[in-house]
């Protein structure tokens, strides 16, 4: 089959469409734009100590240093969001219920992601023989959201995410590096406008200027990249997110059209759109492992976890109840879950 025609890559979408993903689309690998801004922004240090994203060098911008031949991308995306907006923004603003960002409430959506794109990668070769391929799910240095406005999923909106015209920012990114040359889609436009919204909601004021966020702020990074220590000045507005931030989303306009998600892997696990604080802190390791299988959060760990939830027990009004979990961590082996158990003791003083 000739890979240039046209009919190709509309089979490669529909079969993308009856694996689940809501969008499929196609670019080539000239990121030039992207690797200005990202190199503008590592300058700036706003990467903090992620030093993965200067270790790979230029092949998060140069697909065929990443994957040999490249010559093509298909970009994907799938809707995650788990509930109505009403539930979130209930847990949000109860200061002693704890608040995980809605993409990992479900199931590990790596696993779900890859295994559904290399579904795709199989029946395109079944479709034009053996082919030189990759997926990727936010698993390498790869550009996923400058290659999904390559594609025409949606535009990067001011706070970094994709945002969809007809769905919002609700949704999961994935890519397939492949050697076939396929015709490019027509890139999104930006429909941000003079709206800062994400900016002026932002907890914690990541979101230094239209389009860069600084990590060392941001809320997400503080609750699971960053391995030490939580700034001091930051814990109290964090309020009760104990993983990851979704104010941005929830403010943004274009969300209004954001569908719930009908994939039963993204549904809430173990209640934990639900749950309140001092249920979380109490659980064991154990626990913390076995309710996070299969997980985007058992990543961070369940010293993390409790060093997390430490801080919003801290930000919640004091109680006797919150005191007495607090004081069963107090001899906690771990020095940095005692530093923030202590922290948030001395708030409810």
């Amino acid at each position: 089959m000739d890979t240039a025609s046209n009919e190709l890559p509309q089979q490669i979408k529909q079969w993308g469409y009856e694996l689940g993903f809501q969008q499929v689309g196609i670019t080539d690998t000239n990121l030039q734009q992207a690797e200005q801004h990202l190199q503008d922004w590592l300058a700036q240090g706003y990467h903090a100590d992620m030093e993965y994203m200067h270790k790979h060098g230029l092949k998060r911008s140069r697909p065929a240093l990443l994957q040999p031949e490249t010559v093509s991308i298909i970009s994907v995306r799938m809707d995650y969001l788990p509930e109505a907006y009403e539930t979130m923004e209930t847990t949000l603003n109860n200061p002693v219920a704890a608040f995980i960002s809605r993409y990992a409430l479900g199931r590990d959506y790596h696993k779900v992601l890859r295994k559904r794109l290399q579904k795709l990668a199989l029946r395109i070769e079944q479709e034009v023989g053996v082919f030189g391929y990759r997926a990727f799910v936010d698993s390498a240095p790869v550009l996923e959201k400058a290659i999904a406005e390559k594609a025409g999923l949606g535009w990067i909106g001011k706070h970094s995410n994709i945002i969809n015209k007809k769905a919002g920012s609700w949704f999961f990114l994935g890519e397939i590096y492949t050697t076939l040359a396929l015709p490019s889609d027509i890139p999104s436009q930006n429909h941000c406008g003079q709206c800062v919204a994400c900016i002026d909601i932002c907890p914690t004021q990541a979101i230094v200027a239209p389009y860069q966020v600084d990590a060392r702020r941001c809320i997400s990074y503080l609750t699971i990249e960053l391995k030490g220590s939580i700034p001091e000045k930051l814990r109290p507005l964090m309020g009760n997110r104990i993983y990851g931030c979704d104010d941005c989303q929830l403010i943004c306009p274009w969300n209004r059209f954001a569908r719930i998600s009908k994939e039963a892997d993204f549904s809430p696990r173990h209640n934990l759109n639900s749950q309140h604080l001092i249920e979380l802190f109490d659980w064991t390791e154990s626990e913390f492992l076995q309710k996070t299988e299969g997980s985007a959060i058992r990543r961070i760990g369940y010293q993390q976890w409790l060093r997390n939830i430490a801080v919003a027990l801290g930000n919640a009004p004091a109680s006797d109840a919150i005191k007495q979990a607090l004081l069963t961590k107090m001899n906690h082996p771990s020095e940095l879950v005692r530093d923030h158990v202590l922290w948030a003791v001395k708030q409810g003083a």
